[in-house]
């Protein structure tokens, strides 16, 4: 009898018409602009989403009201071709502060060409996040996860 391993990975991938260095500073700069704004654990509306693309920065969300929520932290950056980040969000849908129980996300820009761009997204390690990890898998990799904030992301590279 063979028994089913559940996926600790989730992988999607997209192709935009957009150069390779484009690419890259779409999702990086404007991540807020394709990032729903639904997507919320604040009791505030959000005002906006920042990205702090550096080795150390947050992706954080800004409230109306002002406050924040630090979601996921840079763990590594490679210009154009790379991003690394955690996953700070755990299967309660609340920030999860211990970083051993925290997943990660590495997404990949590779140039097919000079004006398309290949962007493969890897959400890993999500059986970190312990005891309901399976809800975290299930949220980022529906058709509202990463497959929206993708679409969206592909929108707006390719009207730049």
């Amino acid at each position: 009898m063979t028994q089913a391993t559940p996926h600790t990975t989730v992988r999607k991938t997209i192709t935009v018409a957009a150069p390779l260095h484009l690419a890259y500073r779409v999702f990086t700069e404007r991540f807020g602009d394709f990032k729903p704004r639904e997507h919320n654990i604040m009791a505030v509306p959000i005002e906006d989403t920042v990205f702090e693309a550096r080795v150390g920065g947050y992706i954080y969300d800004r409230g109306t009201d002002g406050t924040i929520c630090r979601w996921a932290r840079v763990l590594e950056l490679d210009p154009p071709n790379r991003v690394v980040f955690s996953w700070d969000i755990g299967p309660t849908w609340q920030v999860e502060t211990d970083a051993s129980k925290t997943s990660e996300v590495e997404v990949t820009f590779t140039a097919e060409g000079d004006e398309r761009t290949r962007v493969d997204l890897e959400h890993r390690h999500l059986d970190r996040h312990g005891e309901g990890w399976e809800a975290v898998a299930g949220g980022v990799g529906n058709d509202a996860g990463w497959p929206l904030y993708l679409q969206r992301y592909a929108e707006i590279a390719e009207s730049v």
